[in-house]
């Protein structure tokens, strides 16, 4: 479990995040919403430890990393899986080097390092591609190749920062799917940041709406659809799909 409590973040004096409270629970997937410049992604680079918070905690399975030292730190963030949003894989390396790169620190073997590749590159529906170089992929494959990066570590928790930014449609469905799927498959806990309803209400078990440095309102998909809060209902409305 984690649980971030009275968390505040400021850049130069502007103020990000001030007085997040959240709690996210063993094997669900939980998405954070929120308009731009609101600091979802700033919560989500605090909660891997990416960044510090200028004040209150993020306790990761009974640890508080906010006041770690750097040694346990490390430790925590080996349970993290992270899917940056620009999917930021090496240009010069194949897609089994961008994937065995981190790997090549956990002492495994050449064939157990391998063999984590294939296997993930066929959790997200990748097989035989592991000579390609980024440039020859689309956008959408990059974003899978990043994926079975960030799942190759076996984490506990995976964090997806605006997975479906800059997709087409159908590609959005397939990585709304995979997150589905892999949260099943792998038994993690998922954590989502985007501003697309329609993924949030496919994915998730709860959404968070963020909104002014803090976590306003706490829902199921179902409940977001029938919500009076002026957020959500802003949200629901401006929306593109059918609700």
């Amino acid at each position: 479990m984690i649980k971030i409590i009275n968390l505040y973040k400021s850049f130069n004096n502007f103020v990000v995040l001030q007085g997040v409270d959240l709690e996210i629970y063993d094997g669900e997937t939980i998405t954070i919403m929120g308009g731009s410049g609101q600091g979802k992604t700033v919560l989500l680079k605090n909660i891997v430890g990416l960044l510090k918070p200028d004040k209150g905690k993020i306790i990761v399975d009974g640890i508080d990393i906010t006041t770690a030292e750097r040694k346990v730190l490390l430790e925590v963030q080996k349970k993290f899986g992270y899917l940056f949003q620009s999917s930021a894989l090496f240009d010069s390396m194949t897609v089994f080097e961008n994937i065995a790169f981190g790997l090549r620190n956990y002492n495994l073997s050449k064939e157990e390092i391998e063999f984590r590749v294939k296997l993930y590159l066929s959790y997200v529906g990748l097989q035989g591609i592991e000579n390609k170089y980024p440039a020859e992929l689309s956008g959408g494959m990059k974003k899978r190749v990043a994926l079975a990066r960030a799942i190759a570590y076996n984490p506990r928790y995976v964090l997806y920062d605006e997975p479906t930014t800059g997709l087409d449609p159908q590609t959005t469905e397939v990585i709304s799917d995979l997150i589905i799927n892999l949260q099943k498959k792998l038994n993690v806990t998922s954590i989502v940041v985007t501003h697309d309803l329609k993924t949030a209400l496919k994915v998730s078990q709860r959404i968070a709406f963020l909104s002014e440095g803090k976590i306003v309102s706490i829902l199921t998909p179902q409940e977001v659809l029938k919500s009076e809060h002026p957020l959500v209902k802003e949200f629901v409305s401006s929306s593109m799909i059918n609700i």
